[in-house]
């Protein structure tokens, strides 16, 4: 089963997944993506503690993601990857270009630089 599951954390915006992002689910971040940035939420935290699998086409649509709120000057970072899922973030350098945190919260508060609100 594969879920997404959208919150709002002050100007941050939270989307949890749940499942495996493959082939046949990753359009669907790829479109929650997209709609969030159109309605200008940029600053985005991807939970992948849900996530129990990963292939090439859902880290396509994770680069995809960081490329389109970058071009918005907003961020993208990822929180809670299983430890296998943060291995292809490892193997692939991808840990170089995206800030993972460990959790959602500690994402929430090490942001960067934009002030962050847990409202």
């Amino acid at each position: 089963m594969f879920a997404l599951d959208v919150s709002p954390h002050g100007r941050w915006t939270v989307v949890a997944i749940t499942g495996e992002l493959e082939l046949a689910t990753a359009p669907r971040l790829r479109q929650a993506v997209v709609s969030l940035v159109g309605e200008g939420q940029v600053d985005i935290v991807l939970d992948l503690s849900g996530v129990d699998f990963l292939d090439s086409v859902g880290l396509g649509v994770i680069v995809s993601a960081l490329k389109r709120v970058r071009g918005r000057d907003g961020r993208l970072v990822v929180a809670g990857a299983v430890p296998r899922v943060r291995a292809l973030f490892e193997l692939t350098r991808l840990d170089e270009i995206i800030d993972l945190h460990d959790t959602v919260d500690g994402a929430l508060a090490t942001a960067g630089d934009r002030a962050v609100d847990d409202g």
